[in-house]
């Protein structure tokens, strides 16, 4: 089995469609249910998923292994989340997007990311990340965990950028007081 390395290097520098299908078998269905989590619209992120990947096929990603630090899932996720703020932002958007926010906030269960910020064990960082309130968990995770830019998180959240860098320095003076 190749790494994803190697795997990312066939594609871009040999056009290897093997190594293609390989990496897209390997991602697909990670890939599509983590943005499930951010997007309750399956035909969106359907169509996400596939721009992305076609995104690396045709080039127009560069994979840098030295800048990506060699991680493949979290360059595909940086740029599948570039491509969802991109098709939110599109006609009917801010409805849908809203509606999608709507259905992720009332549901029971935690996203993927939210377990792994309550689950971070380094120190009393989870403690602490656990006592923001939702709204400043929310622009940790877009901007921190997701790596979006504020623009970026403004879109996916629904709201301005100013609060979103607001909010931002808000968790971060919260997380030094409860750490300190």
């Amino acid at each position: 089995m190749r790494s994803d390395g190697e795997l990312l290097r066939a594609v871009t520098a040999d056009g290897d469609r093997r190594a293609f299908e390989e990496l897209y078998r390997r991602y697909a269905p990670w890939l599509t249910a983590r943005m499930r989590t951010r997007c309750a619209d399956a035909a969106l992120v359907d169509d996400v998923v596939q721009e992305t990947f076609l995104a690396v096929w045709r080039g127009t990603a560069r994979w840098r292994e030295d800048a990506a630090g060699a991680d493949a899932a979290g360059w595909l996720w940086r740029i599948a989340s570039r491509r969802l703020v991109d098709a939110l932002r599109g006609a009917g958007a801010r409805g849908r997007l809203r509606q999608a926010l709507a259905r992720l906030r009332h549901r029971d269960e935690a996203s993927a990311e939210e377990r792994v910020l309550a689950g971070v064990e380094h120190g009393d960082l989870a403690g602490a990340l656990v006592r923001l309130s939702p709204e400043l968990r929310a622009v940790l995770q877009a901007t921190v965990v997701d790596g979006l830019t504020t623009r970026e998180a403004a879109v996916l959240l629904g709201i301005p950028p100013g609060t979103v860098k607001t909010r931002a320095m808000r968790a971060r003076r919260q997380l030094r007081e409860a750490l300190a």
